[in-house]
């Protein structure tokens, strides 16, 4: 198995892979706790509207990507403003708005080529070395920028208006956490593919709210599921000659549900055995 990491594709993979599992989780225990886990998918379809306008404009994709998503990220921050009893219409209004353009780019590009399916898939062979230096580094400065503004994050999370009352710039925070948050969804798409990035957020914090009993915990324990299931999705996927991002994806889910599975279970136990003594 370890021979595997002689070629250079598969050292950009797991690496690419090992900072995507620190990022998607950490951004993702916010926005679940924010009950905003349709926005990845929102701005996950603008992504793809960038992709494609970089494939017919020949312009370097995941740059256009960025690009589109931090618009859209930006828009989605003004229109929830305007709507502000209807917040999740923004999200809709946005991911409608996506889904749109990216469809009239892709039928401009006359036809779906190899790089555009493994941008809305993955595909560990597709990492470049350009790739790897810009996940490094956005990387890099998106864990810093939670590092930082960690305990403003953890207090707007939970009570957006007593942190304003507390003084907290939030709206702010709000914006910057948005770009936060598309700059992650451009960074994935190479290894979990556009169409499944935001799974990746949402499924391993799924998973560790069943098991864990603090904030800081449930946050260790859904990088650690992220990490998990991307290295062992990319071994897989590289073997059986899958999709990545679907390959990942599942896998993260069958953690989610073997969970619930060994949960449900020792209730049922303890349940029978309390009857019993009873």
């Amino acid at each position: 198995m370890l021979e595997i990491l002689q070629y250079g594709f598969m050292q950009r993979a797991l690496l690419a892979g090992a900072i995507i599992g620190l990022l998607c989780p950490l951004i993702g225990i916010f926005i679940v706790l924010r009950r905003m886990s349709l926005i990845g998918d929102s701005l996950s379809h603008v992504a793809l509207s960038g992709v494609a306008a970089g494939i017919i404009t020949g312009i370097y994709p995941m740059s256009m990507s960025l690009i589109f998503s931090v618009i859209a990220a930006l828009a989605i921050e003004k229109l929830r403003k305007s709507y502000e009893e209807y917040a999740e219409l923004s999200i809709a209004i946005i991911l409608s708005a996506g889904i749109g353009l990216a469809v009239v780019l892709i039928s401009l590009a006359k036809s779906f080529t190899i790089d555009l399916f493994g941008y809305l898939f993955g595909s560990i062979t597709t990492v470049l070395p350009r790739d790897m230096w810009i996940i490094t580094i956005l990387g890099a400065l998106i864990i810093i920028t939670i590092k930082f503004l960690y305990k403003e994050l953890f207090y707007i999370a939970f009570d957006e208006v007593s942190a304003k009352l507390a003084g907290i710039p939030v709206g702010y925070i709000n914006i910057l956490f948005i770009v936060l948050i598309a700059s992650t969804i451009t960074l994935s798409m190479r290894i979990v593919g556009i169409l499944l990035v935001s799974s990746l957020m949402i499924v391993p914090v799924a998973t560790s709210l069943q098991l864990a009993k603090s904030f800081k915990q449930a946050t260790l324990l859904s990088i650690i599921f992220a990490q998990i299931s991307i290295i062992s999705g990319i071994f897989v996927s590289y073997h059986l000659e899958l999709a990545s991002g679907g390959t990942i994806v599942l896998i993260s889910v069958f953690i989610l549900l073997l969970v619930l599975g060994i949960k449900n279970l020792n209730k049922y136990l303890i349940k029978r055995k309390v009857l019993k003594a009873v």
